[in-house]
């Protein structure tokens, strides 16, 4: 079975953990989001490419979703003693050298998937890891901070002001001039199911989707497209997406969600036991519906989601 993932940061690796649980035998294909890509000091920065290739080879750490496990943070102090910022980004020393051999390379004249092809033979994530496109996005966000409207990198809104003010708009900058990378657009069209997983549907698999000739060929494929929702009981189950969704005028519920990505685009929806009365609504819209248990409180858990969301491709094939 060749199953295709449009993949965020901590949701989507802690998801693809328990898919490659519950399908062991699965050709799996992970397109992942690159506008949380951001510089600093020099140096490119994948966040949600690495959590996934950290979280699925066995180096992330697991408390706090993202970073490398047994992680220091000497070179961040230093740093901060020259007085070179920003401070609230978080590197530490072993993600450091992930950033370096990447921007080396990309200054070689390799391309990012090419580059995170590299990694990854590190790591051995299991899966076949691709960038959503090799060209630089990066999504900004419309904020008004002291009374004075500004437009500042996601990673900015999201670590520093950890989402304390509202969105009022979110671009993926760049992403309407990229392309897919290459091995997308062939995943899609050759996959025998697609699944959106409990990823932030703005700003992680909205990006994805925003890259033109991704939604067409997700909207065109043979394959069941089923997605999982990140909203339980009207909050996210993890982080701020609630700021995001409002910025796009989209409710917070489980329902809403699915119709934001609409039937166009996809088949099944699952939500959690908590919204079982969003079902009918979802399927009003043209989209199947089943309620299962949604928390990823454990490798088995997150399998059982899995399972359940192949079952529902199997179920509207």
């Amino acid at each position: 079975m060749r199953i295709v993932v449009l993949a965020g940061g901590i949701g989507g690796a802690r998801f693809l953990r328990g898919l490659k649980s519950a399908a062991p035998d699965a050709d799996i294909t992970v397109i992942g989001n690159t506008g949380d890509d951001i510089h600093l000091f020099g140096l490119k920065v994948c966040p949600d490419l690495d959590t996934v290739m950290y979280t699925l080879g066995g180096g992330i750490d697991e408390e706090q979703g993202w970073g490398r496990a047994d992680e220091s943070f000497t070179v961040k102090e230093e740093l901060a003693a020259y007085g070179v910022g920003p401070g609230w980004f978080g590197l530490g020393d072993r993600d450091f050298a992930t950033h370096i051999v990447r921007t080396q390379m990309i200054s070689a004249g390799y391309p990012l998937s090419a580059v995170t092809e590299a990694l990854c033979d590190r790591w051995q994530p299991g899966v076949r890891l691709l960038p959503m496109s090799d060209d630089r996005v990066e999504t900004h966000v419309a904020v008004t901070l002291d009374g004075e409207k500004r437009v500042i990198h996601f990673q900015e809104y999201w670590v520093r002001l950890r989402a304390s003010v509202d969105a009022e708009a979110v671009v993926p900058v760049g992403a309407e001039q990229a392309v897919p990378a290459p091995g997308v657009l062939e995943a899609l069209a050759e996959a025998d199911v697609i699944l959106f997983p409990p990823s932030n549907p703005v700003v992680s698999v909205g990006t994805i989707l925003a890259v033109p000739g991704i939604r067409e060929a997700v909207a065109a494929a043979a394959a069941p497209v089923v997605g999982l929702s990140p909203i339980v009981g009207g909050a996210p189950v993890r982080g701020m997406a609630d700021k995001v969704l409002a910025a796009v005028g989209v409710e917070a519920t489980a329902a809403a969600v699915a119709r934001h990505y609409g039937g166009g685009l996809l088949d099944g929806w699952l939500v959690d036991t908590a919204d079982a009365d969003a079902v009918a609504e979802v399927e009003a819209a043209g989209i199947a519906c089943r309620a299962v248990p949604l928390m990823m409180t454990d490798v088995e858990a997150t399998a059982a989601m899995a399972r359940a969301a192949l079952e529902l491709a199997e179920a509207v094939r």
